[in-house]
């Protein structure tokens, strides 16, 4: 199952985190009880304009977004947090519209569910998405050494990588980076967690290879160098590989 520790890292030993974002108190004490007893760790927030910080701030593995929500709507709070949080987001709502279930999914959700749902068709919704995203975000391949994003897809056997089909020319050095950086994709990682797992060495302060590397690769990833969306930069944290923008 999907899980990570307080370092962003996955550790299966931990249940998945969900963030249940619902204003009706009783509904979202029910439903939170029922996820806890499948073995789920479950924190409630009732508003929509809190939900931004704690999305962004605790991370959780899978958030259930309600749309009507006070403060803030769910539709924005998923397009404030979904270029910066690649977790999943499940969005439930009692209206039953089909431009509401497109707007939500343009917006970045993984799913869409309406109210009323029974508790068991959420959880089964539930472990469907954790499922199909797999241990850090990613679709794993029989056998675990190759990732698939979209049209792009990294092979730790071959070591070889291939956006919309097409081969990517890497050096071997810009090959680990981007296979680290994928096998945890939707993590934070710091110029430090990459040179210690690169290189065994830690960060000086100084050292600028991880963030010239990182240049070259969004060059062959065809990703914009002033507004990067597929490996982002978070100021003052580190690097994040996306699991989305890959069309």
């Amino acid at each position: 199952m999907l899980c990570r520790d307080t370092d962003g890292r996955y550790d299966c030993a931990m249940n998945p985190r969900i963030l249940l974002v619902e204003d009706d108190e009783r509904l979202a004490e029910l439903t939170a009880e029922y996820l806890k007893k499948n073995d789920f760790s479950v924190d409630i927030e009732a508003r929509g304009d809190t939900a931004e910080k704690r999305i962004l701030d605790e991370r959780p593995d899978l958030v259930v977004l309600d749309i009507m929500l006070p403060g803030q709507d769910g539709f924005a709070v998923c397009r404030a947090v979904r270029p910066r949080y690649d977790g999943i987001i499940l969005m439930l709502t009692a209206r039953d519209e089909d431009i509401d279930q497109i707007l939500g999914l343009e917006l970045g959700a993984d799913d869409y569910i309406t109210k009323p749902v029974p508790p068991r068709v959420l959880l089964a919704r539930v472990k469907a998405l954790l499922r199909r995203a797999g241990p850090s975000g990613e679709e794993v391949a029989e056998g675990g050494d190759t990732l698939t994003f979209g049209s792009f897809s990294i092979s730790q056997q071959t070591r070889s990588a291939t956006l919309a089909g097409e081969q990517i020319d890497l050096t071997t050095a810009e090959f680990d980076l981007l296979w680290l950086l994928a096998r945890h994709a939707g993590s934070i990682l710091s110029r430090d967690d990459l040179l210690q797992q690169l290189r065994g060495i830690g960060f000086d302060g100084l050292d600028r290879s991880i963030d010239a590397r990182i240049s070259r690769l969004r060059k062959k990833l065809n990703d914009d160098p002033e507004n990067p969306t597929r490996i982002k930069t978070v100021r003052g944290k580190g690097y994040l590989f996306s699991r989305h923008d890959w069309q």
